[in-house]
């Protein structure tokens, strides 16, 4: 598993070779750096504490100094530090990372920017219909959507980067890694490259750009019927947005429009979409937002009242104020009026503990959740307790072969010199992923069979459900990715080892943990932002998002075909994609001999007997729309408890590698006790 490439790391050339300027621009970007985190987390905590600060807008302002925050992370600490030292290197792997990541949070901010610019047009253009169109799910599959669109773009950039040969000069005129600067290196010929990147990075940022310039001329032109006072708060609103429109797009067009060369302008241009635009974010969007200043206004005098609270207790107890005279002081009863929102606020005497608000917001005066269920009730797998004992010693027996068995096979591989290939490198993720996707639910599940209150709590499950999906998912590209291996393998021998190396591998586990999380995160934030305030009793053994779909006192059936299109789409796509690659491994061994076509489907039966396992209940539960059957229940311990027990069994049974592996560790393990 050799990388083709015969470079293992790169020099990064950086901002400037001169030792005295480096010493200068250390500061000042150490102090850049301080700001875009501090700025941009300032926006995010007042978004999400302030009452007031709930419009779409908000909702998108927040996620937009989210990413400038990790967007600026990827770059500006290696680039901080390298101002200090003479060898700025990077290895491959951390530069191909840190290519993924930049392209990855770049587009995701551009998408953003877009749909921040499609919000204003419509609260402007089209008001009455606004609240309709811009609904909370509306704008979370928009967020969605610019994630979604930020790894697709970055994917096919790091792929592209990835599969260049680099076999000469390691030198990259930069101060970070990106694709022209790498595409430079290759030994090889890179027009086609070239022409890929512009058409992804170039044409994404520039149509998004004539989109946004478009939806900003329409907004202008719609503005000469309004009346002046709105004319000036419509552009007031806007304004801060075309400003940082501006700022990040020019720069980006620049530098990703044109074709694969180097120019002595690209870093100091760079700078400005990677530190500079972060950076004058949070102030372009406070200076120019009364609204924003006014919820943090509100948050500085409740970090006032806290720091207050902590010191009231010494005061009082050791009898230096009263607490009358405390909640009168000047200060106190500024910050709380201001943090509260109540325009008036007085005492009932100098001895009083006893504060008076009136006039207060409505949200002072009924701050109902709308969610009042803090735990839910798990019916588990049966309400009978004899056949609860029995599965109880069942369960655990399966448990305890679950998490012995997959060690086992993680300890032979790492140990074995001869298990070195791909589909053992595969392989111990997968069995590392069973144990963990087991652990979510089995030992709750073995718990509530001893006992008869059979809760979980509101966090908790939805926890459960995070992870639950989180494994999952992760598993099921795993398994796609085996398959893709065993095709490699089988019908491509001479190619194999250049094109499944071991930077492949590790990037193909890193995506399938990648694609995991997203999905996770889809049908967790669908579950979460569900109102639960009736019935709080589910009929499962774990919390999974159909049985919580029915509890919800809400329309579900959006969300419900959202979680058919991501559950249901993602196990069946893979499971054609699994088909697929199998057919094409039966098609090619018609032409091998007797023992080659006996051993490739010796090696393959077991993927296929995994699979077939696994994405079966898969796809009856989450393909159909949410509705929940009787045998739900026992359809799902096949993919929760069954297929993690057996894989360790089909995996070493059916395989002589694995096994003769497994018999020199024990005879290691027994020489070593013997001395």
């Amino acid at each position: 598993m050799m990388n083709a490439s015969s470079v293992k790391e790169f020099i990064l050339l950086g901002l400037s070779g001169n030792q005295s300027l480096q010493k200068i621009c250390f500061v000042m970007f150490l102090f850049f750096y301080m700001i875009i985190v501090a700025g941009n987390l300032l926006i995010v905590i007042t978004v999400i504490s302030s009452q007031h600060l709930n419009s779409p807008m908000y909702f998108f302002l927040c996620y937009l100094s989210f990413v400038d925050v990790c967007y600026s992370s990827v770059i500006a600490p290696k680039m901080i530090a390298d101002f200090l030292v003479e060898n700025k290197t990077i290895s491959f792997v951390g530069c191909i990372a840190q290519l993924f990541a930049v392209h990855f949070f770049c587009c995701t901010e551009i998408f953003i920017l877009t749909v921040m610019a499609y919000d204003r047009y419509l609260a402007i253009c089209r008001p009455l219909h606004y609240t309709t169109l811009m609904t909370r799910l509306a704008c979370g599959r928009m967020v969605i959507g610019s994630w979604v669109g930020g790894f697709m773009h970055s994917a096919v950039q790091t792929l592209l980067t990835i599969q260049l040969p680099f076999c000469g000069p390691n030198k990259i005129d930069h101060y970070f890694c990106d694709v022209h600067p790498l595409v430079q290196l290759a030994c090889t010929n890179t027009n086609a490259v070239g022409i890929i990147v512009v058409a992804n990075s170039g044409m994404i940022t520039l149509s998004c750009f004539f989109i946004l310039v478009l939806s900003y001329i329409v907004i202008l032109v719609s503005l000469k019927s309004q009346i002046s006072e709105g004319q000036r708060k419509a552009l007031s609103t806007c304004g801060s947005h075309i400003t940082v429109v501006v700022l990040f797009f020019g720069p980006c067009t620049f530098i990703y429009i044109r074709p694969s060369s180097n120019l002595s302008e690209d870093k100091t241009v760079a700078v400005f979409y990677t530190v500079i635009t972060p950076m004058l974010n949070p102030l372009i969007y406070t200076l120019r937002n009364e609204e924003v200043k006014s919820a943090m206004k509100k948050l500085w005098c409740r970090t006032i009242l806290f720091v207050m609270l902590l010191g009231v207790n010494t005061r009082v107890f050791s009898g230096g104020l009263t607490p009358g005279q405390i909640l009168n002081h000047s200060l106190w009863k500024e910050s709380l009026k201001t943090a509260l929102g109540c325009s008036m606020l007085r005492t009932r005497d100098a001895d009083s503990q006893a504060l008076i608000f009136t006039h207060c917001p409505a949200y002072m005066v009924s701050m109902e959740n709308k969610n009042n269920v803090t735990e839910f009730i798990l019916h588990g797998l049966t309400q009978d307790k004899a056949v609860a004992k029995v599965l109880f010693s069942l369960f655990l027996v399966f448990y305890a072969t679950i998490i012995l068995g997959n060690l086992l096979i993680i300890s032979t591989i790492k140990t074995s010199e001869q298990l070195n290939s791909p589909m053992y490198f595969f392989l111990s993720y997968l069995s590392f992923v069973d144990i963990s996707y087991s652990t979510v639910t089995a030992p709750k599940l073995i718990y509530d069979l001893l006992v008869e209150e059979k809760t979980i709590s509101f966090v908790g499950c939805i926890a459960q459900l995070f992870a639950g999906h989180f494994f999952g998912c992760t598993e099921i590209f795993l398994l796609t990715v085996m398959a893709y291996d065993r095709c490699i393998a089988i019908c491509k021998p001479l190619h194999y080892t250049n094109i499944v190396n071991r930077s492949v591998c590790g990037w193909l586990v890193a995506l399938s943990w990648l694609g995991g999380i997203v999905h996770s995160l889809v049908q967790t934030l669908l579950a979460i932002q569900l109102p639960f305030c009736g019935p709080n009793e589910i009929d499962h053994y774990f919390c999974d998002v159909h049985p919580l779909l029915k509890l919800a006192c809400a329309d579900t059936y959006i969300v419900a075909v959202t979680v058919a299109a991501n559950s249901g789409v993602i196990s069946l796509s893979c499971f054609v994609v699994l088909v697929v690659s199998y057919a094409v491994i039966l098609v090619s061994l018609r032409t091998r001999s007797s023992e080659g076509r006996l051993k490739a489907l010796y090696t393959c039966s077991s993927h296929i007997t995994v699979v077939v396992l696994f994405f079966g209940p898969c796809i009856f539960i989450y393909m159909r729309p949410s509705t929940t059957f009787s045998a739900d229940k026992m359809v799902s311990v096949f993919y929760t408890i069954i297929t993690p027990m057996l894989n360790p069994l089909i995996y070493t049974l059916r395989n002589e590698d694995v096994k003769n592996a497994m018999k020199k560790l024990w005879n290691r393990k027994v020489n070593l006790s013997e001395r």
